[in-house]
């Protein structure tokens, strides 16, 4: 069975597409009372939680829909009081699943990594990541869960004289995280959102700011023109599928010409490897304090740590996973 809190998308696409595969039979979808109005999904007369309990007696429910809000979150949580539910995973990007052949063939990768992690939390969170990954219960996500205070006060602990490079800026919210707790005190930023309808956002929240370059292109590892979905937001993304527009990327070292970087931000839907590798010369000259999205690709939680020790052995890594259901908002940092 699939819940569903808000409008039935991709997710729970790639879960069907998947159980097809595996032959496995749902029997309903549901959603939030609110949201039920007798539409239908998959062939499925979409429910409530109590209408399809009420016809189908002990249910097993599978979430399929990802969400940070705290009242869902907390719906969730009530919900799997009474009922055994489970949250699939299914990658944002790439093919390959996070299942026990996955881990099999990449168990070695897995190991190095989890030896290359500095502290327990980050260890915890990593064997967590896994273990949900595998079985989709609820409990191994919350009790990894820390808030982002934690990352600034005890790990990034940004100064004064900062030369922040966001790539993936959004409106500017993670620019507004960052003279938060660097005390609006920075050296200079340099952002990037390749989203054209984002990116006049981001112009109007950093008019007013002193010593900040914003461009409208992604992060890559090279300068070229690439495929985007044309979808405002977050779900900017490489794409060559549906309607797609060409948007100019560039690399870091490309665009920093040798100046420096002391903390760079990548939440690039999937291209984070990329990035990485387009900011190779920075990353080795400068060490810049790193906050890098690592659930876009089943690989990244091992293959990102990988790219950057052999760029620089010098970095200490961090893994934490900030409130989100299912495991999205996990992040590497390095310094």
């Amino acid at each position: 069975m699939c819940i569903r809190d808000s409008g039935m998308g991709d997710g729970a696409d790639k879960v069907l597409a998947e159980f097809e595969k595996l032959g496995i039979k749902i029997s309903s979808v549901i959603a939030s009372d609110d949201f039920v109005r007798g539409q239908s999904f998959h062939g499925f007369t979409v429910e409530t939680l109590s209408q399809a309990h009420s016809r189908l007696g002990d249910i097993l429910i599978v979430v399929c829909f990802a969400s940070q809000l705290p009242d869902v979150m907390a719906h969730i949580k009530k919900v799997a009081q009474d009922f055994e539910v489970v949250v699939p995973s299914v990658p944002v990007f790439g093919k390959s699943i996070f299942n026990r052949e996955f881990v099999n063939a990449n168990i070695e990768n897995i190991e190095k990594t989890y030896h290359l992690l500095a502290d327990d939390r980050s260890r915890l969170v990593f064997e967590n990541t896994i273990s949900f990954q595998l079985t989709g219960k609820l409990s191994y996500l919350f009790e990894m869960e820390s808030d982002k205070s934690e990352v600034f006060e005890n790990i990034i602990k940004l100064g004064s004289d900062e030369d922040f490079v966001d790539l993936g800026a959004y409106r500017g919210d993670t620019i507004e995280e960052f003279l938060h707790y660097c005390g609006g005190r920075y050296s200079s930023i340099t952002a990037l959102e390749p989203d054209k309808r984002t990116f006049k956002k981001l112009q109007k929240f950093t008019e007013n700011m002193n010593n900040t370059s914003i461009f409208n292109k992604g992060a890559y590892s090279c300068e070229k023109t690439l495929m985007f979905s044309d979808k405002s937001g977050r779900a900017s993304s490489i794409s060559y599928t549906g309607k797609c527009v060409p948007v100019e990327v560039t690399s870091v070292d490309s665009l920093l010409d040798g100046k420096r970087a002391s903390y760079i931000k990548m939440d690039i839907e999937g291209a984070e490897a990329e990035a990485i590798k387009g900011a190779e010369n920075t990353i080795r000259k400068y060490k810049p304090k790193l906050n890098i999205a690592i659930y876009h690709r089943s690989e990244d939680i091992f293959a990102l740590p990988k790219l950057i020790h052999r760029i620089n052995p010098d970095y200490k890594f961090y893994m934490r996973h900030h409130p989100y259901i299912p495991c999205w908002d996990s992040n590497l940092y390095c310094v």
